[in-house]
């Protein structure tokens, strides 16, 4: 099942059906435990559609935060000890990768976020700068997991390899994450065998492209949601961004006007213009 956000309301597909809801409160309509559930009751008198506008989707969230696990794929791990190997650091990385208690940080809020087509941006003082295509968890105030999405978590690596203490400024400003294009929700978990990839065009032509499947991720997502609530609220639920296995050499590094395309299988595919 997916949930697309439109003004004034959702859009929910099931069953190659489209239907229309009208939302008040995306926080109290996202929030609830059993969601999928919850969802096909709400279709009970919902109105059916012919199509959705996909140029006319927003970002499908209220004022959730997003936050953002680190180092949980292998190729994270060893980029990540690459950039900041100058800086004496690198030594973290294998740390936190083997470690019982993994990295977590915030992303960005809801006024940090753009939507599918919308327009993500690169620090003007980062020299080098990446696209991380991420499985995002849309999780309810009670720590459960109620539906998928993919984040686009722009960083600014040159910046995070000067100092992992820098990891704030590298990772939260302005248009630093994208959300969408819909929240895909289950009955069940996301099969292992889930595929992500990360395509980047320049000027029409692909000049990076690669994908993983969610099985190379070293933790287990629930995991990840334990910690982050430890000692954390989420009144109106988050989202949480689940580390990528997708990343460029450092050889490359993004350009105004690029886009970035980020696809995962039964979610859909995240398109974001690069400024």
């Amino acid at each position: 099942m997916r949930v697309d956000k439109v003004k004034n309301g959702a859009i929910v597909v099931q069953n190659n059906q489209f239907f229309t809801l009208e939302v008040s409160n995306w926080d109290m309509f996202l929030n609830r435990t059993n969601l999928h559930r919850k969802l096909l009751n709400d279709l009970i008198g919902a109105i059916e559609i012919d199509d959705v506008d996909l140029e006319s989707l927003e970002v499908p969230m209220g004022t959730q935060e997003i936050w953002a696990a680190g180092v949980t794929y292998l190729k994270s791990k060893d980029a990540r000890k690459e950039e900041s190997r100058k800086a004496g650091s690198a030594s973290f990385y294998d740390q936190v990768y083997d470690a019982e208690r993994p990295e977590l940080f915030f992303k960005a809020s809801a006024l940090r976020t753009v939507a599918h087509n919308g327009t993500v941006r690169i620090r003007k003082d980062s020299k080098w700068n990446v696209p991380e295509p991420e499985l995002t968890l849309l999780l309810s105030s009670q720590g459960t997991i109620e539906g998928y999405t993919i984040g686009n978590d722009m960083s600014s690596r040159s910046i995070e390899g000067e100092n992992p203490l820098y990891l704030p400024q590298a990772k939260t400003y302005d248009g630093c994450a994208a959300l969408g294009p819909c929240i895909y929700v289950l009955d069940k978990l996301l099969p292992v065998k889930t595929g992500i990839r990360l395509d980047i065009l320049r000027k029409s032509k692909t000049v990076f492209s690669e994908e993983i499947q969610l099985k190379k991720m070293k933790r287990k997502l629930q995991d990840l949601v334990d910690y982050l609530f430890r000692e954390n609220s989420f009144p109106n639920g988050c989202f949480l961004m689940t580390g990528t296995g997708i990343i460029p050499s450092k050889e490359f590094t993004l350009q105004i006007g690029d886009k970035t395309l980020i696809s995962i299988e039964g979610i859909g595919t995240l398109t974001n213009i690069v400024a």
